[in-house]
């Protein structure tokens, strides 16, 4: 891999609350489920971004060869090469961000991006490089909290992202029209789901999700 220096962002206080808290929380509502039809159908070599503490690993299924997994805080890092142990495929962690992905075009068939396009800082760069590390043809699996269907949430996310969510979320975003964006980066989508998620409990900004695969142009 072609190694490029980056300024990796520490968000300590982030890293704990997620992995011992929003993390567990998540699970306990089904998250489980929605990481393996995430990964389904997954084979070759695989890069995913904001791997977090490696949540997604035991997920994958076995006809991957290898998975880059790309973390930028260093605590979240730590304890996802603690969990590539749960991997059914060799894991590689990497300190990077997902605007600047340390590999050569073309090297990967397929991308995977978890609960992770709302909080990199720059959502369009992040697109651009998983199309371009991606093959022609190549796939990439995502799962994302997005803007919502109604204009009332809609001014509900604009509020909170405009004031203490981001700051409180590490980066998080809760309004971004994340599937546009893909389409924009070049891709083409070819399975989309849309729904909210955790299916009970109080409306929150951040319960609207999407599930899908986009592909690389061949």
């Amino acid at each position: 891999m072609v190694q490029r220096k980056q300024r990796m962002q520490r968000r300590p206080v982030f890293a704990r609350f997620y992995s011992r808290v929003a993390g567990p929380a998540l699970e306990r509502a089904g998250m489980g489920e929605q990481r393996r039809r995430l990964l389904a159908g997954l084979s070759g070599d695989v890069v995913e971004i904001g791997v977090g503490n490696g949540l997604n690993f035991p997920h994958y299924p076995p006809a991957v060869r290898r998975v880059v997994a790309v973390e930028p805080e260093p605590r979240l890092r730590a304890l996802a090469k603690d969990a590539a142990r749960h991997c059914p495929a060799p894991v590689e962690t990497v300190a990077a961000g997902a605007e600047q992905l340390p590999a050569p075009d073309s090297s990967f068939d397929g991308a995977v991006a978890c609960l992770v396009l709302c909080s990199v800082r720059d959502q369009a760069a992040a697109l651009a490089e998983l199309y371009r590390v991606l093959r022609p043809g190549g796939r990439l699996r995502f799962f994302e909290h997005v803007q919502a269907d109604s204009p009332g949430m809609r001014r509900v996310q604009r509020a909170v992202d405009a004031t203490f969510w981001p700051r409180l979320c590490g980066g998080c975003h809760t309004g971004r029209d994340t599937a546009a964006a893909i389409s924009r980066a070049g891709f083409r989508i070819t399975e989309l789901e849309r729904f909210r998620f955790p299916e009970t409990g109080p409306p929150s900004p951040a319960d609207t999700h999407i599930l899908g695969t986009a592909e690389k142009s061949a």
